[in-house]
């Protein structure tokens, strides 16, 4: 009697007839000599022998997968109306069963025919489902694959089998042309940013939950990772894979054409980025036209646009802060007024270019205005502010406005992830104190480069982890604003020269940051009488606590701040 997925047996999941059993248990994995050689995208083909195949399941331990996921995939491709899903990393079937038990119309692929055998056969055993299978290799996938499809899956940490990044984008773009209009794509991947930066540890409970069975690497590099599968029986597998960055792959499927990206972790939409064991890049095609652009926004993004719109943070930085220039000033003396300390940061940034009344400079984060007004009133040049926050906009374009230079300065309503002007329009991309809010820095970096002249310059601050600090030691000010993660020096070097801004300059004026901080606290205890009628009591508490963590990571060197100029 055929069962049904969530009513598994797990020990029948890797049964196979006693003739199969010995004919697999002859078959071998073959690295050659040298296994951390073997970087090749095709060479998975040979790593999924039949005796390795025949285990699978007994890795996988399906019911347990089952319980462990529960509807995350089918509540996805429900909620965008899917019926026709295509299943590139078949494997075992498990979730192409799962796919047929929901009532999708479901094809299920793979490029390992040991694995189409054997999903088959798991197929007809639970559920009594005949799978339509093909044998398919991604970067062909139009080749052997028909048809148009609502959903493409890629799950089961299958897209780290591609070593080349030609292979990674010839995929994806067969991916992409294989999918309608509207259609979505979900890649899965193991954590490989937490492995790589601060070693293994799994928690063995979303995607490999076999008790008896381990998972570890055996070997990891940036360019190579070498996982070891022990089984039961003390029989041994290897599996070389490409361990992919979260951002990197997020990156490569905007860049191939998907619009919207959303990645949970073990399920979850928020998250610390080095806890999760996997990541799941939900990623639709639906083009999005300008006015809808806000929809793709990052999660951390859409956060600091709703922060930053709300009364209580308007009344805070434009009475607290000064409602001119909100970033971090650089102070004279301890009790400095703020204005002014802010101002020296303005002035500070504007020394280290050169800058006449030809000169377009681009404020991303713009706040108020403040700093755009001055380079305007100094120097005569134009200056478009882009911000994310509507009543901060208001704000500026009426300070423009009252001091006689709104015909130098435009504002935007908008994000640095996606920057709404052309490619190569601005001598300068100026920003303070702003990058921290976004969830995805690497591509607000990519945005900036693109709008950049070539020679131009990228000046900015940001609040930063120092580098080599470590999470815990920032998770108060993390949790406080929303976010995974906070740049470093040591990042915006690599990406920016990643992106071809080679020469960078850090003028490292850190020791400003916890005096800045203490210093707006200060004011706002001071103040709190009068500001009561003006901001909550639940805001105000929130950010007294909020500027404390800030002084005590600066006092304990966990953070960093300074001015970045990077030139291409």
């Amino acid at each position: 009697m055929a069962k049904s997925v969530d009513d598994l047996d797990s020990s029948a999941a890797g049964s196979g007839t006693p003739d199969t059993a010995d004919l697999v248990a002859r078959e071998e994995q073959v690295f050659g000599e040298n296994p951390l050689e073997v970087r090749e995208s095709d060479h998975y083909t040979h790593e999924y022998v039949g005796s390795f195949v025949e285990k699978w399941d007994e890795l996988i331990d399906w019911k347990k997968r089952y319980e462990s996921e529960g509807s995350f995939f089918i509540d996805q491709l429900k909620a965008r109306g899917v019926r026709s899903v295509l299943d590139v990393a078949t494997g075992t079937g498990f979730h192409s069963v799962r796919l047929l038990e929901e009532g999708f119309d479901a094809v299920s692929a793979d490029g390992s025919p040991q694995m189409l055998a054997k999903a088959f056969s798991n197929g007809l055993t639970y559920g009594g489902h005949i799978l339509r299978v093909v044998h398919a290799d991604w970067r062909w996938l139009n080749r052997d694959v028909h048809g148009e499809y609502d959903a493409i899956i890629c799950l089961g940490n299958s897209f780290t089998h591609l070593f080349s990044e030609r292979d990674r984008r010839k995929a994806l773009a067969e991916f992409y042309a294989m999918l309608k209009h509207d259609g979505v794509l979900i890649i899965d991947q193991r954590n490989y940013d937490a492995i790589l930066d601060s070693g293994f540890s799994s928690k063995h409970t979303y995607y490999y939950a076999g008790e008896d069975v381990s998972a570890e690497p055996d070997y990891i590099d940036e360019g190579l990772a070498r996982f070891k599968y022990t089984f039961p029986d003390k029989s041994e597998f290897f599996l070389n894979m490409y361990p992919l960055r979260k951002n990197y792959v997020r990156r490569l499927m905007r860049e191939v054409g998907f619009q919207r990206i959303d990645t949970y972790g073990d399920f979850q939409e928020t998250y610390h980025d080095e806890e999760p064991d996997f990541f799941i890049h939900v990623a639709e095609k639906k083009y999005r036209p300008d006015e809808e652009l806000s929809d793709v926004y990052s999660t951390a993004v859409h956060t600091a646009r709703d922060y930053y719109n709300s009364a209580d943070a308007d009344n805070f930085y434009y009475h607290v802060w000064g409602g001119n220039d909100i970033h971090v000033g650089i102070y004279q003396t301890p009790d400095e007024d703020i204005d002014a300390a802010s101002r020296r940061t303005v002035e500070r940034m504007a020394a280290k270019v050169e800058i006449t009344p030809d000169t377009r400079i681009l404020d991303i984060g713009s706040g108020y205005g403040g700093a755009a007004r001055h380079l305007a009133a100094t120097y005569g040049c134009k200056v478009s502010c882009l911000n994310l926050s509507e009543v901060e906009n208001a704000r500026n374009i009426e300070f423009n406005r009252a001091a006689g230079l709104d015909e130098l300065i435009e504002v935007k309503d908008g994000s640095f992830e996606d920057i709404p002007f052309q490619d190569n329009a601005f001598d300068i991309v100026w920003s303070q104190d702003a990058i921290l809010h976004s969830g995805d820095r690497e591509r607000v970096l990519e945005e900036v480069t693109r709008v950049l002249k070539g020679g131009g310059s990228f000046l900015f601050t940001d609040p930063m982890a120092a580098d080599g600090a470590r999470a815990k030691d920032l998770g108060p000010i993390l949790d406080r604003l929303n976010l995974d993660t906070m740049g470093s020096p040591s990042f915006y070097r690599r990406e920016l020269a990643r992106l071809g801004l080679q020469n960078f300059e850090f003028d490292d004026l850190t020791e400003y940051l916890a005096v800045h901080y203490g210093r707006v606290l200060e004011v706002l205890e001071d103040r709190e009488a009068e500001l009561a009628d003006k901001i909550s009591d639940e805001y105000r508490t929130k950010m007294k606590t909020g500027l404390k963590n800030w002084v005590s990571g600066g006092k304990a060197g966990n953070l960093a701040w300074g001015i970045i100029h990077a030139r291409a």
